[in-house]
């Protein structure tokens, strides 16, 4: 779209209240302006989910990620301290740990030999000897921010940012009445959707607006006329009383008093039934496409209970799938010179309403 930056963000109204609000405009999904902006003024500057505290239970393990287009890995220290760091060495810039995830006693540079210890401290330097003015003390590798809550490791590229359970805010003691630690993860499943990330985070704040129309097995065990919206200060809590649904495969697998379905701005979900969780983590990837990083936990493991947790990720992948098709046609709308940006439902649509005001704000400041 033609215009500068400013002339974009100006497009939408963040004062509005909620009942006369508008969603942000089309150009926001499309636009590649506004996907750099994003890049560096919400995913370098937030806490992101990169991993599992699992997956370092021991000195030496570590994990790779990405983040906002940089490289980290995060590692459990020789102390049992959790460490993160931009996955660089500080020679000619290769990788220094090139596996998803593994076991080490150091990073070892495959490009040129130079060594970190497990705190980042550069150790071993081949035939250097000569150069002037090099300090190996101030040549370790760069410090990223890392923290674990739950079974979650978070990090954030921002130095000076607050602390991760600050910016989680009531999600830290509404989730710990779930007991999450009694659930263990079982598999990971990734997708990838041709549509921007936030036509996929609309999608999940809308606050079931469209489950009847779109899951009609889960809208079987959601009581829709009494899902519930909470919005605080960085996240929304959607929950719902569950019913017997007629839809025998939904209902084996969705069970309980109740589903909760938890948003943490900008990109992680978190969804909750008796004894079963899956987490989402959207990650842009282009304007117009993402990956939606999908981690199933049960309460149950062993041969015993793999039929039925394989069972609620199938259940859980329809509904998926209903999700990608609905938001990939979205992102044609988006391009479409009839549609400008669409009004909210004051009913349902509150918590899609903050996102866009949280977005608006890093957005704004990120210009500044």
């Amino acid at each position: 779209m033609k215009g500068s930056i400013s002339e974009l963000l100006r497009l939408y109204e963040a004062g509005d209240q909620l009942d006369a609000a508008s969603t942000i405009p089309g150009c926001w999904y499309t636009d590649s302006r506004i996907a750099e902006m994003e890049r560096q003024g919400v995913f370098a500057s937030t806490w992101q989910v990169v991993g599992r505290v699992d997956q370092l239970h021991e000195p030496g393990r570590y994990l790779t990620a990405e983040v906002a287009g940089e490289p980290v890995v995060v590692v459990r220290g020789e102390g049992g301290q959790l460490r993160a760091f931009f996955n660089v060495c500080r020679h000619h810039a290769a990788a220094v740990a090139t596996q998803a995830e593994g076991n080490c006693d150091a990073f070892r540079c495959p490009y040129h030999g130079w060594t970190y210890d497990l705190d980042g401290r550069l150790t071993v330097t081949p035939d250097f000897d000569g150069v002037r003015g090099f300090d190996k003390s101030q040549n370790g590798l760069v410090p990223v921010q890392v923290e674990a809550w739950e079974n979650f490791v978070l990090v954030n590229l921002s130095p000076g940012a607050a602390a991760a359970k600050s910016s989680l805010g009531e999600v830290v003691s509404r989730m710990a009445k779930l007991d999450l630690s009694s659930l263990r993860f079982f598999e990971r499943r990734s997708y990838v959707l041709n549509c921007n990330w936030k036509v996929y985070v609309d999608n999940y704040l809308d606050g079931g607006y469209h489950v009847p129309y779109l899951h009609k097995s889960l809208n079987t065990v959601i009581n829709y006329k009494e899902y519930m919206i909470e919005c605080f200060e960085r996240s929304v809590l959607q929950w719902s009383p569950m019913k017997v649904g007629k839809d025998a495969q939904t209902a084996a697998v969705r069970r309980g008093d109740a589903a909760y379905y938890w948003w943490v701005y900008p990109n992680f979900m978190i969804n909750w039934y008796q004894g079963v969780m899956d987490t989402n983590l959207v990650r842009p990837l282009s304007v117009d496409r993402c990956e939606v990083i999908f981690d199933f936990y049960f309460d149950q493991a062993g041969a015993d209970a793999d039929a039925r947790n394989q069972a609620s990720i199938a259940v859980g992948e329809r509904v998926q799938q209903e999700d990608v098709d609905i938001c990939e046609a979205v992102q044609k709308g988006l391009l479409s010179r009839a549609y400008r940006a669409g009004r909210l439902s004051v009913r349902r649509e509150a918590g899609e309403h903050l996102f866009h005001r949280l977005l608006h704000q890093d957005l704004v400041k990120a210009s500044e």
